[in-house]
């Protein structure tokens, strides 16, 4: 069952009608879920699990390595869900849950897992490298990001149940932190595991090493790419802003402001500049978008904005970081299909496998509670006073777009007044060949607040099926279809690790067009210049972006397809229009939720056909799906006065009002350089019908390539 606030106030929050005590109510709504699976007071939070082929404790493991996994599980599910349970003990010392003192239960499970002996003793750092066998520096164990989880609720519950333990008790829990805050980890957003560990220990008066803290500090620092974004091993996503922007405010706090001012002044300042652009990261409705890993964790994303408030000199505008917030939890918890059995799915609405990493377990959605750490701040607090307002959105026309064009993490949002969504576009991938998820969680052409992004499922198809079944169309994504003959003689369409893009260089905005390089099976032993790739060139319109790429193929024949967005089809209303020698077809439908959906690709110079593919189970708002799709054959490798650019456009709205003319077409005319030989070289002038001009330039895209 979905939640629904008991509490609303829509003159103070005229978006959402969401308060404090909203909140609040939401906090016990999923604190309901979790605990009706609690039988018994002395059991841990392991919850029952949907999906077992990917998740862990991994089933075909051995036993001793299964054995090793439920210890990890039984802390992700302690302090994951204590991060809901934290500020609501915090708020309501009294609170019962399904007959459970919620500050008895936390503080009896938080000792228990942390003292030698107890059956639910999840280990120390030395613990698990001498059952891993060896010493590995870079060894990741799932404790140690748990530990840092755990610090950050024992201070936010401070009063309810760290300060009542005894000192005796005290030492046991700093006994297994000791390890965890010192020792080696993964370098990328966990050395901020360590550093909250470490800071946590110095302020309750336990020693630390303060040399190990700074290398931490210094090395988070260096992190940092621009913009309020850090890079989180290569890639950027999320954690950025559910870990960085969130341990980083709380370690000045502790640690930082106190003993290392200069350090604490810079996260400060990183943490003020993604401010600057971060609320036009989400649509109007406050939707988060569908990117990167960890897409389990949803509306955590929102965190970053409590993160900024904790500052001495935090510049978060509290009426919008609420709206913002608050639209997210209820983009989430306002859907029936978010839980199974009262626990959020393993998906970003419903159960949705291909979204999956294999670091999770059924409790690692639970991560989602850091959205409720908003609730520390008390109930006088801007971020609760304040009415919400709606940004860039309350003042742009319903034909505006604004644009964020951010070269130092690569990202480039567009919000559309036309419609209210966000769209993302990015750039600086890599993803080893092979890597779909990856590419699917990184480098779809555009992610869209209102359309997450659509799986594929894996298959060869022959020509004669037209393409209606198989894995090379992707949506958001250009796939290089090979043609083979095996030896039956039938011809073939097989797309293997060559046929789809694997990295996504950066190449920066010029006069308002956004460029990027794809390559396919781009790897360190292959020299670049022979590789398949397309130059990536495309523009926002009202209602969508509008491409105009350019191949540079070496290999041919071969069949080149470019997928819309996934279409959720609960009952599909399908129209086909022409305009001169361009095409569009036009989706008409709704969402799992029932909310009016449309959706229009047109297809222009290079390509030679539209279809539609039909598909079950890729699409993580409904079960059945709908992606358009262009293709063209390239039958020469060179010359032969082939296309080089492909031309095209997916446009979106909520509504079933019709597009019109101008809106599915909206080009007037296409100048090419070198109109003779479709575009090889120089530049492509498009002018549309609104009497603006688009000049699109690939030379020079080669010099400013950026990974």
């Amino acid at each position: 069952m979905k939640f629904e606030p008991g509490t609303l106030d829509f003159e103070l929050s005229p978006y959402t009608g969401l308060t404090r005590e909203s909140w609040l109510e939401a906090g016990k709504y999923m604190l309901e879920g979790i605990f009706r699976h609690i039988d018994d007071f002395q059991k841990p939070i392991v919850m029952p699990r949907k999906e077992t082929e990917i998740t862990y404790p991994h089933l075909k493991a051995s036993a001793e390595t299964q054995a090793i996994q439920r210890k990890a599980e039984v802390f992700e599910g302690l302090t994951r869900s204590f991060f809901i349970a934290a500020p609501m003990i915090s708020n309501i010392p009294e609170l019962e849950i399904c007959g459970y003192s919620m500050e008895e239960y936390y503080k009896n499970q938080v000792l228990r897992v942390c003292t030698p002996g107890d059956e639910l003793y999840v280990g120390t750092y030395e613990d698990q490298q001498e059952i891993a066998g060896h010493v590995n520096p870079f060894q990741a164990f799932q404790q140690t990001v748990e530990t840092c989880a755990l610090v950050i609720c024992l201070w936010v519950s401070r009063e309810r149940i760290w300060d009542t333990y005894t000192k005796e008790e005290k030492d046991v829990i700093a006994a297994l932190l000791q390890g965890y805050a010192h020792e080696n980890t993964v370098p990328q957003n966990w050395r901020l595991f360590n550093m909250l560990d470490m800071a946590f220990l110095h302020m309750e008066g336990y020693p630390v090493k303060r040399e190990v803290m700074r290398d931490h500090a210094q090395a988070i620092l260096n992190y940092y790419a621009g913009d309020g974004w850090y890079r989180d091993g290569h890639s950027f996503d999320y954690y950025s802003c559910w870990a960085f922007n969130v341990y980083a405010p709380i370690w000045n706090l502790w640690y930082g402001y106190a003993n290392e001012p200069e350090i604490a002044q810079r996260f400060e300042d990183n943490s003020n500049k993604l401010m600057e652009t971060y609320g036009d990261f989400f649509d109007r409705d406050g939707w988060t978008n569908m990117w990167g890993r960890s897409g389990i964790y949803r509306n955590a994303a929102t965190s970053a904005f409590d993160g900024n408030l904790l500052l001495r000199g935090g510049k978060a505008d509290p009426g919008r970081a609420r709206r913002i917030s608050s639209g997210s939890l209820m983009q989430f918890l306002g859907r029936e299909d978010f839980l199974y059995d009262g626990l959020p799915t393993l998906g970003f609405y419903g159960q949705f496998s291909p979204l999956v990493q294999g670091y999770s377990c059924a409790e690692s959605p639970f991560w989602l509670g850091k959205a409720f750490l908003c609730l520390h701040l008390p109930a006088n607090h801007p971020f609760w006073t304040a009415r919400e307002n709606n940004g860039v959105w309350d003042v742009m026309g319903s034909e505006e777009i604004k644009e964020t064009c951010l070269d130092g993490p690569a990202l480039c949002f567009t919000n559309h007044g036309a419609n209210g969504e966000t769209i993302l576009r990015t750039g600086k991938v890599l993803k080893r060949p092979g890597d779909e998820r990856g590419m699917w969680n990184y480098a779809k052409l555009c992610y869209n607040t209102k359309y997450p992004w659509e799986a594929a499922p894996e298959n060869e198809i022959p020509i004669e099926k037209r393409l209606l079944a198989g894995s090379q169309v992707e949506a958001q994504q250009y796939v290089i279809n090979d043609v083979v003959k095996p030896e039956n003689g039938a011809v073939v369409l097989k797309t293997d690790v060559y046929g789809k893009a694997n990295v996504t260089f950066w190449c920066g905005q010029t006069e308002g067009i956004l460029y990027r390089r794809q390559f396919f099976d781009y790897g360190p032993d292959r020299e670049c210049h022979w590789i398949q790739a397309v130059n990536l060139a495309d523009f926002p319109v009202p209602y969508g972006i509008l491409r105009a790429d350019k191949l540079r193929l070496y290999k041919a024949p071969a069949y080149i397809t470019l997928g819309s967005y996934g279409f959720p089809d609960n009952g599909t209303e399908v129209i086909e229009k022409n305009c001169r020698t361009a095409r569009a077809i036009v989706l008409k439908g709704r969402d799992a939720r029932g909310t009016e959906k449309q959706m229009a690709m047109t297809i222009y110079d290079g390509w030679s056909d539209l279809q539609l593919l039909y598909r079950k189970g890729t699409n993580p708002d409904s079960e059945k799906s709908i992606v358009i799709y262009a293709s063209m054959k390239r039958e020469r490798q060179y010359g032969g006065f082939e296309p080089y650019v492909l031309i095209s456009q997916v446009i979106t709205k909520e509504s079933h009002e019709d597009f019109s003319e101008e809106e599915l077409f909206p080009i007037e005319e296409v100048v090419y350089a070198d109109e003779e030989n479709c575009g090889s070289y120089g530049p492509v002038k498009i002018k549309l019908k609104d009497g603006s001009v688009r000049m699109v330039q690939y030379e020079g895209v080669e010099g400013r390539l950026m990974l």
